[in-house]
């Protein structure tokens, strides 16, 4: 019997299908990808051996969809005719309730806003329960989702947020690199090395931010001396509003989530 079936192999799905065989969640024979196109199943094949990879839905224990949105209410609606029980939509913007109007009664809904860094298994996502999930359908889930990073708990109406601070994210920082990179090449650093330098302190200032315990403000504390160099690039970041900057970066991201979930 298949126990998880993943509705689209794109990124995510690929994603998660790694993880969770990396994870020993279950048997590449127990998981299935759904993917339309041929080429792609082809490589999905050559990827995952042992995994079912299909053209069509088939009958699972559960089922993520990692589809785009536009194609989430005929995904939903072939998922109620193959049986399906149990479900975790990973679609952005789309509600529980449009989940469930789609599926029907009868089918537990879990909804999830993951992120890319998924991909090497360092991923933030948030879920939330759909009105007929359980408990045990949000431990599912969330046993789903952790095979590629961390998860976190949250009500419906937090989704929005989660997406604007760590659904999109990951573009924040990519671009904190792309410009700490152009300052070293401005300071006179060759680009491969301003581009090491840049990565790994990102890297390393995000691992020693998460395995100290101490808050962002205090570690920010302690690499500034007074009168110092850090002081004095700080100073020219506040000057240059790049804390406000990055309030209304979420804040914008977060307003344009709930502006697509109300189309």
């Amino acid at each position: 019997m298949i126990r998880l079936q993943i509705v689209g192999g794109g990124r995510m799905g690929e994603a998660l299908l790694g993880g969770l065989l990396d994870a020993r969640w279950a048997e590449p024979s127990e998981l299935a990808v759904v993917e339309r196109v041929a080429d792609r199943r082809a490589e999905l094949t050559r990827l995952f051996p042992g995994v079912v990879v299909s053209g069509s839905l088939m009958a699972a224990e559960g089922a993520v969809i990692a589809v785009k949105p536009g194609d989430v209410a005929d995904t939903c609606r072939a998922l109620a005719e193959a049986g399906a029980k149990r479900v975790l939509s990973i679609a952005a913007g789309i509600t529980t309730a449009s989940l469930q109007k789609s599926l029907g009664d009868g089918i537990a809904v879990v909804r999830a806003m993951p992120n890319t860094p998924a991909v090497v298994r360092a991923g933030a996502a948030a879920i939330a329960a759909g009105s007929s999930a359980t408990e045990a359908d949000l431990d599912w889930a969330a046993s789903v989702l952790e095979a590629v990073g961390v998860v976190v708990r949250v009500s419906e109406d937090k989704i929005d947020a989660v997406t604007g601070l760590s659904g999109s994210g990951p573009a924040y920082v990519f671009v904190m690199a792309e410009s700490m990179i152009e300052a070293g090449v401005l300071v006179g650093l060759p680009r491969d090395v301003a581009e090491v330098l840049a990565v790994q302190t990102l890297l390393g200032s995000a691992s020693l931010l998460e395995s100290s315990g101490e808050a962002a403000a205090a570690l920010r504390a302690q690499v500034t001396s007074p009168g110092g160099t850090t002081a004095a690039g700080l100073r020219a970041l506040e000057s240059g509003g790049f804390r406000s900057a990055v309030l209304d970066a979420v804040a914008a991201a977060t307003e344009r989530s709930r502006e697509l979930g109300q189309d």
